[in-house]
């Protein structure tokens, strides 16, 4: 059954959901599903944005016949080659062997890599920055978004209906249920953390990149927003434009507080749990609490993106760090975490060595502070620690 909607007049969204896969890229968990977005428009020449994942292959060619209803495809613009994007790519050459498709230079580099045998005889038109697209009534102008977040990216503006085709840009995790449009729900309840989640692991790490594409789109007058995965924005998109001001800025949502803990046999996570409670009270902000073992790394990121202060509890483990939490930190520094404040609190029974250390992995972040006062616990935290607990978690509720 196809599933179309009317962005405008002449552009459909003709996407799908997939509820039933587990991780994005094998990588991260999608307990709410995702979305794969696709637009055509219907001009004097017709124009196919992106193709879509495997896993939605049949619906997505469902609603691209549909929302053709008997027309030839004209043009496919490839503005991302990622796979769950491009999967389509060779079935759809194959069905219209006459269309052009249009890409950025290391787009289409890109698709002959992925798809050797479906290149050979295909048109080709290679755009870059400024090029413009004439469709009849609608002009697509092409916008270069490289490590938006491959090298490759493109954006799309059709100036006649103001829309910003913005590729994985503005985008989240989710399956969009019942309307593509943002403003058709509650975003802040549905969707804001699967697009922090989404932005912070994803596109985290080039947040220079991202503020220049922000600045390009300041410059264009915009009126809707289509990513490739989640909600269509159509109104109130001072909010979406916000957040990823903030987040490619590195600039905390809140000034919560991110505790993290590892623990064995949960002496560590009792800590924790005690200096959760007070910073809370001498603060009067709130505390995430989250054990390194039993949450997925993409969350812990996506807190990290949220909250301006991070605690971080660590057993010493064959006298390092403990596994998880070294994985933790190695993902902080790959995305480029920065412009935190850290405390660091330790537990080792005969050799504690883990305050130490994570001390120096965090140093190497950029525009970072990690607090002076680290809290060391032999074992157990007992009576004899109330002192330095409360100097602790006094240092983390006044920083």
């Amino acid at each position: 059954m196809k599933n179309l909607t009317n962005i405008s007049e002449d552009v459909v969204a003709i996407g799908a959901s997939d509820r039933r896969l587990s991780r994005f890229e094998n990588l991260f968990p999608l307990p709410h599903g995702v979305s794969y977005n696709n637009y055509v428009l219907l001009d004097e020449k017709t124009v196919l944005m992106d193709t879509s994942d495997t896993s939605v292959a049949d619906q997505f060619m469902e609603n691209l016949k549909a929302a053709l209803n008997g027309r030839p495809l004209d043009y496919l613009v490839i503005q991302h080659m990622e796979p769950d994007h491009a999967s389509a790519v060779a079935s759809l050459l194959a069905l219209y062997p006459g269309v052009t498709v249009v890409s950025s230079k290391a787009g289409l580099t890109m698709l002959g890599q992925f798809f050797p045998a479906a290149v050979q005889g295909m048109h080709a038109q290679e755009v870059k920055e400024g090029d413009a697209l004439k469709t009849g009534r609608h002009t697509l102008h092409f916008v270069a978004a490289p490590m938006v977040h491959w090298p490759e990216v493109i954006m799309t503006y059709d100036e006649t209906d103001r829309i910003l085709f913005s590729a994985d840009a503005f985008g989240t995790f989710g399956a969009v249920d019942g309307s593509v449009f943002a403003d058709e729900h509650d975003f802040d309840r549905e969707y804001l953390d699967d697009a922090r989640r989404y932005y912070a692991n994803i596109v985290g790490k080039f947040g220079p990149q991202v503020q220049c594409v922000l600045k390009k789109a300041a410059k264009l007058d915009i009126a809707v927003l289509c990513p490739l995965h989640g909600p269509v924005w159509r109104k109130d998109l001072g909010r979406i434009l916000d957040l990823y001001e903030k987040w490619s800025t590195y600039v905390p949502e809140s000034d919560d507080t991110l505790i993290v803990y590892g623990t064995l046999y949960g002496h560590t996570a009792s800590a924790a749990e005690a200096a959760a409670a007070q910073i809370r009270a001498k603060s009067g902000k709130k505390v995430a609490v989250y054990d390194v073992s039993e949450t997925d790394v993409s969350y812990l990121i996506s807190e990290v993106w949220r909250c301006g202060k991070i605690v971080l509890f660590c057993p010493t483990y064959n006298m390092g760090i403990y596994p998880k939490m070294e994985s933790f930190l190695c993902d902080m520094a790959a995305l480029h975490v920065q412009d935190r404040t850290f405390a660091v609190a330790e537990n080792g029974t005969w050799a504690p060595a883990a305050g130490r250390l994570i001390a120096e992995r965090l140093s190497c972040l950029k525009n970072v502070r990690v607090l002076e006062n680290r809290l060391t616990i032999r074992s157990a935290l007992t009576e004899k620690d109330a002192a330095a607990l409360e100097a602790f978690t006094d240092a983390v509720a006044k920083a």
